[in-house]
């Protein structure tokens, strides 16, 4: 049965989560790619007031299509994680608990996942369409010349997701091969 986590997601419940939990995330979150995340930690570093509050928030690795008419949002499947590791420590030392997207992540994301209390969700792939039923609002709130690349609040409701990485720094991925290995090798 999936858990329902709604935002803003405090370190509490971002703790309470574990890898391999099914998730509903319903609530506001934000998407970012790697050229928001860029300006965000260059804004950091100068010690200037960021665009969003990003305690307890979540940040979708995603570059939504544009809608059709009467649609909300266009196609909104996550793209790949690895390509924001080199700004996800300094974003949850700010505040971020969670993170959706696909794909491994680096040490020293996990490392500060552990140190604040963060997680990281997976979300499917291919399934652009799908996820984007569950976005009710969109609106973009900075960085608009980035184009689908800008940062936008989202409210999603239902928004399925898997724990992948939590905030002990287990797994989804490493269990899951784990197992496989194991069972292969009991089946021989």
């Amino acid at each position: 049965m999936a858990i329902s986590v709604i935002t803003p997601l405090t370190k509490e419940m971002a703790r309470s989560l574990k890898a391999g939990d099914s998730c509903l995330l319903s609530g506001v979150i934000y998407t970012a790619r790697d050229a928001a995340h860029k300006r965000l930690c260059e804004l950091i570093e100068q010690g200037k007031e960021l665009p969003i509050d990003l305690r307890d928030s979540v940040i979708y690795f995603v570059g939504p299509t544009p809608a059709k008419q009467g649609a909300v949002i266009g196609s909104a499947g996550p793209t790949t994680s690895y390509r924001m590791d080199a700004y996800s420590p300094a974003l949850i030392a700010r505040g971020q608990t969670g993170m959706v997207g696909k794909g491994k992540r680096d040490t020293a994301v996990v490392e500060a996942m552990k140190e604040h209390g963060a997680v990281y969700f997976g979300a499917i792939g291919g399934c652009g369409a799908l996820l984007a039923d569950c976005i009710t609002s969109c609106e973009v709130v900075a960085y608009e010349d980035l184009g689908a690349e800008a940062i936008h609040r989202l409210t999603v409701e239902n928004f399925p997701v898997t724990v992948i990485i939590d905030s002990e720094g287990n797994n989804l991925y490493e269990q899951g091969r784990k197992q496989y290995l194991n069972e292969t090798n009991k089946a021989r």
